[in-house]
């Protein structure tokens, strides 16, 4: 009889394992990868801080800062609304002052500094490692003068180039060994009613570094050596004592746009003001403030304020599921801006939600042209084309989505798009991607997922251990590591006997174990102690089906 699908490899695995175990059994020294990984990160640990000379831990070096800064750097960008572009010379003036001050930095010539405006109304800033540093629209109309401008930017440059986001996760690192920094797909809510928000999930270490909240030393340090790059640019750094006087101002008033944005990482204090205005004092008086240089580079984006908030009042109704008052604060923003692709995109959210799915096709296809370069119309599009029965053009604009940010959404889709054709193993690895988020589409790909491949690969989504009764009889506890229910679990065991000899069996499970549940069956197996189930024991499932 020919085996079950798995039975072949798990029983090589068996004959592997029964052959090993006296070799494991003389060379276990139980702790000792710990132990030795512990020795490597404390001794990677001692560096110093290249900004203040003081040593201090840190597992993670300038090559590292290097590489996620710039693998988390465009990602972090579209998943936050996209850089601005309707004024190009409020971007290259951002980055001339960003340019200047990074010329102070004690890793100048290590780090290749890069400054973006981002499109996104909360008044925010943040630093990469690495030196990537964005500052969105609406803390650039919140600001006074271009030394205000200087002392946010100047305080980003020093977390990158003090390495504190490094320190950050070195800690994280320690405390939880084994933590891989990659791009980890995640979902968004499109196509329910709070999809309005650009906000999308993104990858999980770049996210925890840009609103990781420092700690007080990391704050005061950014604080008094930006004020430090600040003078020795030629800006005045009074600025930054003005800065946060404002911040401090607009804290008591508790607006939640801006709770929700600098203030979150970068809480203001009058702590903090005094220790500026003592940094103050300590450096040469005067320098650059440019204010009406800077009000005259924001002019533009002054003007186009009204257009953001009626934006961000229509997302506000949409996601209150109030789409004719959305409509009417939307149709408020284009008449001001109509070539802003946020706003034609949302335009195109609206009509898809009336069952307009041709109209809003075609008016994401109208927000691709006013920015290229952004991933959500895209996204829509596809998703719309695909619904319409168009898979070539929906294939095309999802693959594009995914160029600039990889979602659960585009993933799904593409992977229902190659099922269609009978295209399996590439719809599976499209599945795998979107499953590994929480949003509902990676939902739907698990379920799509575990329908092509459960048959193959059943241990891939049952999860199986051992574990002793008082009496010595072996249990195993296995559990659905999916949402869709299962039965006829087949759990395959091998062990070895008295005599070293290999031996196997199975057993079935005919219940229905529905997504997530744990359940558990007694063997008629008896060993000795823990660690003769630990060494001499192993289960894996063999074979499962779709309960549905």
């Amino acid at each position: 009889m020919d085996p079950e699908p798995g039975e072949g490899d798990f029983r090589r695995r068996a004959r592997a394992f029964a052959t090993g175990a006296q070799q494991r059994l003389r060379s276990a020294t139980p702790g000792r990868f710990g132990a030795t990984l512990a020795v490597t990160l404390l001794l990677a640990a001692c560096s110093v801080n290249p900004v203040t000379g003081e040593r201090e831990f840190q597992i993670y070096g300038t090559e590292w800062e290097q590489q996620v800064g710039s693998q988390m750097y465009v990602p972090l960008k579209q998943s936050q609304g996209g850089e601005f572009i309707l004024d190009p010379e409020l971007t290259r003036y951002v980055q001339s002052v960003g340019n200047r001050l990074a010329r102070q930095a004690a890793r100048a010539d290590a780090f290749d500094f890069e400054f973006s405006v981002l499109n996104n109304s909360s008044p925010n800033a943040w630093a990469l490692p690495g030196g990537k540093i964005v500052v969105n629209r609406g803390l650039l109309t919140a600001l006074d003068s271009e030394a205000e401008l200087a002392a946010v930017m100047a305080h980003e440059i020093v977390h990158a180039d003090a390495a504190h986001g490094a320190q950050q996760q070195s800690t994280g690192m320690l405390a939880q060994v084994g933590a891989v920094a990659s791009m980890v797909v995640l979902g968004s809510t499109i196509e329910n009613q709070t999809a309005r928000q650009l906000a999308m999930l993104v990858p999980t270490v770049g996210m925890q570094l840009i609103m990781q909240r420092y700690g007080r030393d990391a704050e005061r340090e950014a604080d008094e050596y930006g004020m430090r790059y600040m003078s020795a640019a030629g800006y005045d750094p009074q600025g930054a004592v003005d800065l946060q006087e404002t911040f401090v101002e607009l804290s008591k008033d508790r607006e939640q746009d801006w709770l929700s944005g600098l203030f979150a990482s970068h809480p203001p204090s009058q702590e903090r003001v005094q220790s500026n205005r003592e940094t103050a004092r300590q450096l040469p008086p005067g320098g650059d403030r440019n204010r009406t240089r800077y009000q005259e580079e924001i002019r533009y984006l002054k003007e186009l304020q009204p257009a953001y908030a009626a934006y961000d009042e229509a997302g506000k109704a949409l996601a209150e599921d109030d789409p004719k008052r959305a409509q009417r604060k939307l149709d408020e923003a284009l008449a001001i801006e109509p070539r802003e692709a946020l706003f034609i995109s949302m335009q195109g959210d609206i009509q898809a939600m009336r069952d307009q799915h041709r109209a809003a096709a075609d008016t994401f296809s109208r927000a691709v042209r006013a920015n290229e370069a952004l991933f959500y119309p895209y996204l829509r599009k596809g998703q719309l084309e695909y619904r319409l029965g168009n898979p070539r053009v929906a294939r095309q604009n999802l693959e594009r989505s995914l160029q600039l940010l990889p979602t659960a959404e585009a993933h799904y889709v593409l992977g229902r798009i190659d099922q269609d054709a009978g295209r399996i193993n590439p719809a599976i690895a499209h599945f795998q991607a979107a499953a590994e988020s929480q949003s509902e589409a990676g939902k739907k790909a698990q379920a799509e997922l575990v329908r092509l491949d459960l048959a193959q690969n059943p241990s891939r989504y049952i999860a199986t251990r051992a574990a002793l009764d008082a009496n010595g009889i072996v249990w195993v506890e296995f559990g659905n590591r999916t949402n869709v229910p299962m039965t006829d679990i087949e759990l395959s065991y091998a062990w070895l006997d008295s005599a070293g000899q290999s031996r196997r069996s199975a057993v079935r499970y005919t219940g229905t174990l529905a997504g997530g549940e744990v359940d558990r069956v007694q063997l008629n197996l008896q060993l000795s102690d823990a660690q003769s189930l630990q060494q001499q024991f192993q289960v894996e499932a063999t074979a499962a089906r779709l309960a549905n």
